[in-house]
């Protein structure tokens, strides 16, 4: 009983802080906003480690905690599924989350919007945790939801800003999509299965491998791969896999603490944690495997593309998330949804490491994110300089760095997969290696060392955050006016940035200590040992994957040792070589090579046209067709045939009652006279 009230009490301390400061958000001062929101997430945090701590003690939790609805024979409950995997997600949404508040007091001070984004951040941690805790799929569609919704608010904060507006507009619209794909796949073990709990439907799943479904025509298709397929689809919209990721790099409209909490422990990886969850599903379907790993494989190199020729700070670090969420899918279709959780944990703390200090530049940069204009603020800014190199070394895989365990267990994995598309998916991750250490260093590189570019007066070449659809430009400093789009801040000439206050670069700190060592201590339990044990399942006949990886594992230390002479290290390494070189040595050559290319920069440049599609596409279209039934359906038959036709026929009717109406005597009795005659030969006839 004691060990459920703490249960119950995570998801509530967040969620009562989010009470306070968002029902009375205009009239208690800004000190009781943060404190009643960071003390409910630091409550959530500690009795998240305790419940880890008492689940690596061997105690489970599986049950219901209250019914929400009973229809006939089906129960809507919500409940609580306790496990290895569940205090994993706790213990990581929770920390990143904390350091978030923490972060978010220095960075939106000046905000007049201070309660209420303290209010939302708080409000999304309940969602989120709602969202992992749940044992059916009812409360899981619920979180799933409420990370939605909630991040709809976040990244429209500024709301009198038209570009804020439009991202947060549409990051729903995308997510609908997907969720239209996942409450079918709802839809569908409900119907099959009578039950929407986790354990009785993974205890009844091998029931089903057989069983068919008749969609449309005569053709049969099986009811796992339908589902798992659904399910997934849901886990594309949110977390942002080809091509449902157009709505994630203009989501960076919201300010910088919502960009790390939603693109790196929580919302972006709910997908990936559902799928984990769903592996008993996905286990008795290859087709939906082979489908999962070729879409990560195609996420996770194409996106890393783009990142490349990105100018804006914050929009380098979202493509490399949508990079690194593509090979967390890739490792789920190659059944090492183990791996694929390793590197979710890893990636969330050295990703939102990245992100805020992302942030902490952009304030030291008085609000400028183009870092064409930065350069040279590694003496200027020592703290954000260490900790965006360590979280740079983490993302790029450098051996003894936490993203390098994960990132190398999953391109292992996929060497070792036999699902259709492994061979592709394996040639994907390997290239995008390299992608990923030339892009992020590329970055490092220009914001920290060569030449100083700031203070200078703004030429055409680039002025601020505005190149890049303007992205935060305006953080901190925010008013209720709309904000003009090309109006930005930034250094004056001969001013200097400044490192940033405590509150910022305290969660710096504690963010960049796990990505350096969580990488280290997790590999062995997490991947080789028991810790996932009845909780993940995997048909190690069928997909061999995990088990051949385990065979050649030999140790963290000798993994890291042995990394030295392996392929990915030597990409990695060629990647920072080529950008430092590029960059810092020669620039004339990254200008040659674009201007030579024009034409790929330009594919590049408008994100492979997907933008531009749907905006044609389906928003176009769906234009033309409110059009359409507005013409042809409101005004032509509408009011066309039944307003205004009607009142047509009735005028027609009048004016030929008209002739004879007319007010006459002698024409009314001759009218008489004529009717008389007509009567009087009738009868005449008759007779």
């Amino acid at each position: 009983m004691e060990m459920k009230s703490l249960y119950l009490l995570v998801p509530l301390a967040p969620l009562v802080g989010a009470i306070i400061a968002g029902l009375f958000c205009r009239i208690i001062p800004r000190w009781v906003a943060h404190t009643a929101t960071i003390a409910g997430v630091a409550i959530a945090f500690v009795a998240s480690c305790i419940i880890f701590k008492d689940v690596l003690a061997g105690n489970t939790f599986n049950g219901p905690v209250y019914q929400w609805l009973t229809s006939g024979d089906y129960k809507f409950e919500v409940g609580f599924l306790i496990d290895a995997l569940t205090a994993t997600m706790m213990i990581v949404v929770t920390s990143v989350s904390l350091m978030v508040h923490v972060y978010t007091i220095g960075y939106m001070q000046e905000d007049p919007g201070y309660n209420r984004f303290f209010s939302y951040i708080s409000l999304f941690t309940f969602s989120m945790l709602m969202l992992v805790m749940s044992n059916n799929f009812m409360q899981l569609f619920f979180g799933w939801e409420a990370v939605g919704l909630v991040s709809y608010l976040l990244i429209g904060f500024w709301y009198t800003r038209p570009t804020a507006i439009f991202a947060n507009m549409k990051a729903f619209l995308v997510n609908r999509v997907g969720d239209f794909g996942f409450i079918l796949g709802i839809g569908f073990i409900l119907a099959y299965f009578g039950t929407l709990d986790y354990k009785t439907v993974f205890e009844h799943a091998p029931e089903f491998a057989k069983t068919t479904v008749n969609l449309w025509g005569a053709a049969e298709w099986s009811l796992m791969t339908v589902t798992c397929i659904l399910l997934f689809i849901g886990a594309m919209g949110k977390s942002a896999q080809v091509p449902l990721h157009v709505w994630l790099p203009d989501s960076m409209e919201g300010p910088t603490p919502i960009s790390a909490l939603i693109h790196a422990a929580t919302m972006v990886t709910a997908g990936i944690f559902m799928v984990a969850r769903m592996s008993p599903l996905f286990e008795l379907s290859d087709t939906a495997l082979s489908f999962v790993i070729v879409i990560g494989a195609i996420t996770a190199l194409f996106m890393g593309f783009l990142g490349i020729i990105q100018n804006d700070i914050k929009r380098v670090v979202a493509y490399s998330t949508l990079s690194q969420l593509g090979y967390m899918t890739v490792a789920l279709g190659a059944s090492a949804y183990g791996v694929a959780i390793f590197h979710l944990m890893t990636h969330a703390f050295f990703k939102a490491l990245l992100f805020l200090g992302a942030g902490s530049v952009i304030i030291g940069m008085h609000h400028d994110q183009d870092i064409r204009n930065m350069g040279g603020l590694r003496k200027y800014m020592p703290i954000t300089w260490i900790t965006s190199l360590v979280g740079s070394l983490a993302l790029i895989g450098t051996p003894f760095f936490a993203g390098f365990y994960s990132k190398d267990s999953i391109i292992e994995a996929v060497k070792f997969s036999n699902i259709p598309g492994s061979g592709f998916a394996y040639a994907a991750v390997l290239a995008g290696v390299f992608v990923t250490a030339f892009y992020s260093f590329r970055m490092y590189f220009l914001v920290f060392h060569g030449e100083e570019r700031f203070g200078k007066a703004h030429d055409g070449h680039g002025h601020g955050a505005h190149d890049d659809h303007g992205a935060d430009a305006h953080e901190g400093d925010h008013d209720d006016e709309e904000v003009s789009p090309d109006h930005h801040h930034g250094l004056a000439p001969g001013q200097k940035p400044h490192e940033s206050p405590w509150v910022v670069t305290l969660p710096l700190v504690m963010l960049a200590i796990p990505s350096v060592i969580v990488g280290f201590i997790g590999i062995g339990p997490m991947l080789f040992g028991d810790y996932f044990k009845g909780v993940i399942a995997v048909n190690a006949e069928a997909h061999p994957a995990m088990a051949t990886l385990a065979e050649h594992f030999h140790g963290a230390t000798a993994m890291a040792v042995h990394a030295l002479s392996t392929a990915p290290f030597w990409l990695a390494f060629a990647g920072v070589a080529l950008s430092w070189f590029f960059y810092m040595k020669r620039p004339d050559i990254p200008a040659a090579i674009k201007a030579r290319f024009e034409w790929l920069y330009t594919v590049l440049d408008n994100k492979y046209y997907f933008d531009k599609f749907n905006e044609a596409f389906f928003a176009g279209g769906a234009r033309k067709l409110g059009t359409g039934l507005w013409k042809g359906g409101d005004v032509a038959v509408i009011d066309g045939v039944m307003v205004n036709g009607s009142a047509k026929m009735v005028g027609w009717i009048a004016s030929i009652v008209r002739f004879f109406q007319t007010g006459h005597i002698y024409s009314y009795a001759f009218t008489m006279i004529i009717g008389l005659v007509m009567l009087l030969t009738f009868w005449v006839v008759r007779a």
